[in-house]
């Protein structure tokens, strides 16, 4: 019986830890995302000061620049979509932890019935023993 638990608790760990590990990808996706976003605005920011345009339906504005917003804005979009992912990813994590604490409960409860039963068992031996031992006398 105690491997079977065993093994459910190391497969519930794994799942634990699998799930923390999506967590933290999706963590530094966004990151990833944020910062590369930052950076466009940067590049944007040094491209209106060397053109000197910074409204964009100027028809003089930069194709870098607009092409740079494209892209920044799409980053933007990427890291708000994987926010929404993170959250599933967090809600499926705290599952699994859950699942895990339920496990080493169950296990734990057994373990002690276990060691309440040998106790007993001990008990009625010392008992019958000192039973023996007084009708002896």
């Amino acid at each position: 019986m105690k491997s079977r638990s065993e093994s459910l608790i190391r497969l519930r760990k794994f799942h634990v830890d699998e799930k923390r590990r999506q967590v933290a990808q999706i963590e530094m996706m966004i990151a990833d995302f944020e910062r590369m976003a930052g950076e466009l605005d940067q590049q944007i920011e040094i491209e209106h000061t060397k053109t000197g345009i910074s409204d964009v339906a100027h028809f003089a504005y930069s194709t870098f620049a607009k092409a740079a917003l494209t892209r920044r804005d799409n980053l933007l979009a990427s890291a708000n979509d994987m926010k929404g992912k993170l959250e599933a990813a967090q809600d499926a994590l705290a599952e699994a932890l859950e699942d895990l604490k339920k496990v080493e409960l169950l296990d734990q409860r057994e373990t002690q019935r276990e060691r309440d039963e040998q106790a007993r068992v001990e008990q009625a031996g010392y008992d019958e023993v000192a039973r023996l031992r007084f009708r002896r006398q």
